[in-house]
């Protein structure tokens, strides 16, 4: 099912590119106009403020709750109607030492807000908490994409083993531009998204 979108496509592949084009462009002009260092950190308004300004071109449903249940291969996330409370709580949640942040990390991941578009505005998400709390970011350049998605789907189940990841390639480069650039790549890549480099943008 392709998404309704402003943009008026109707054929999947154009819409991938299309929508990778857009939302890198927005991720470097958020970077660079320093609008990231407005966003609310490690809250569900911060999270869709991020979703807003990436996908708001292309979608109307940018930065909004979504509005049916969705799954990942097994995996359902959050049902719908527990899906308010459930941000409510996640937003509350401490976030004041590593192991802290990547437990919120993977339960917003579970609740997964939105109807597309999750991975790429939580990951931002993670890296302002890391910054804002113990002046760090992830070099996600480190991190195997394969490594990295196994560890995110039985961290449902167990935490030890995305914690393990992360930490490993952590970094106090918080404000190295290069480094947020490569990064939106490789999250981008993560998801299938390869298209385009956002420096090329």
């Amino acid at each position: 099912m392709i998404l309704p979108n402003k943009l008026n496509i109707t054929n999947q592949l154009e819409l991938n590119k299309t929508e990778e084009k857009i939302s890198k462009q927005k991720a470097k002009q958020m970077f660079e106009s320093g609008d990231i260092n407005r966003i609310e950190v490690g809250s569900f308004a911060g999270l869709a403020q991020i979703h807003a300004y990436l996908f708001g071109d292309i979608y109307d449903f940018a930065g909004k709750l979504r509005e049916v249940n969705i799954a990942k291969g097994n995996f359902r996330f959050a049902p719908l109607m527990y899906l308010p409370q459930s941000l409510k709580h996640i937003s509350a949640m401490p976030q004041s030492t590593f192991e802290e942040i990547i437990e919120k990390y993977v339960e917003m991941n579970i609740a997964h807000p939105f109807r597309e578009g999750n991975g790429r505005a939580t990951r931002i998400w993670l890296d302002l908490m890391l910054k804002s709390e113990i002046n760090r970011v992830i070099d996600w350049n480190a991190v195997d994409k394969a490594e990295y998605l196994s560890a995110m789907e039985r961290s449902v189940v167990k935490d030890l083993e995305i914690k393990h990841l992360l930490r490993a390639a952590l970094t106090d480069q918080v404000n190295d531009r290069e480094l947020f650039m490569k990064g939106i790549d490789i999250s981008y890549y993560y998801e299938g998204y390869s298209e385009f480099k956002v420096e090329d943008l």
